[in-house]
C-alpha cells in the first residue's frame, strides 16, 4: 500500500490536505487531513517538510492505537490520530470524513474523525514497511 498526503490549502492556522492510499493501481482509502501550517518545521507549531516518510503503527496511553511518521528531520512523535479541530493537533496529521466548521470559529475542521481514523487502521492490520509521500 501506498499512502499520498496532498495538501490544497494552507492558512495562517491550519493546513488542509487529502490522504489517498493505494494498493497498486486501486484507491482503497480516501480522507481529509488536518494540520498546522508550516512554520518552518518547528516542533508542536509546525506541519512537517514534505517528502517521503517511513509510517509504522503505534500505542500510546494518551492516543491508543495510531500510526507515526519516521525520519523527520529535527522532529520526532509526528502521529496520525484523531482529532477534528486545528487546536487538536501539535504537529501532527488529524484525519476525518469531509471539512465542516464544526464550532462556528470561522475555520473548517474535519468531521467524523474517530470513524474515518477506525476505518484507517483497519487497513492497517497485517501491514508493514510503509511509506507516506507529503506533497503542497
Amino acid at each position: 500500500m501506498k499512502f499520498f498526503l496532498n495538501r490544497l490549502v494552507e492558512t495562517e492556522k491550519e493546513t488542509l490536505g487529502v490522504l489517498t492510499i493505494y494498493k497498486g493501481l486501486k484507491k482503497v482509502f480516501e480522507c481529509k487531513t488536518l494540520e498546522k501550517p508550516f512554520i518552518n518545521n518547528v516542533r508542536n507549531i509546525s506541519c512537517v517538510p514534505t517528502g517521503k516518510y517511513e509510517l509504522k503503527k503505534r500505542w500510546s496511553k494518551k492516543h491508543g492505537e495510531h500510526l507515526i511518521l519516521l525520519g523527520v528531520n529535527g522532529r520526532s512523535l509526528i502521529l496520525i490520530h484523531t482529532g477534528n479541530f486545528f487546536f487538536d493537533t501539535q504537529g501532527c496529521i488529524l484525519v476525518g470524513k469531509e471539512y465542516k466548521d464544526i464550532n462556528g470559529d470561522s475555520e473548517l475542521d474535519v468531521s467524523s474523525s474517530r470513524q474515518t481514523f477506525t476505518n484507517l487502521m483497519a487497513l492497517m492490520k497485517g501491514k508493514s514497511n510503509l511509506w507516506i509521500t507529503i506533497s503542497d
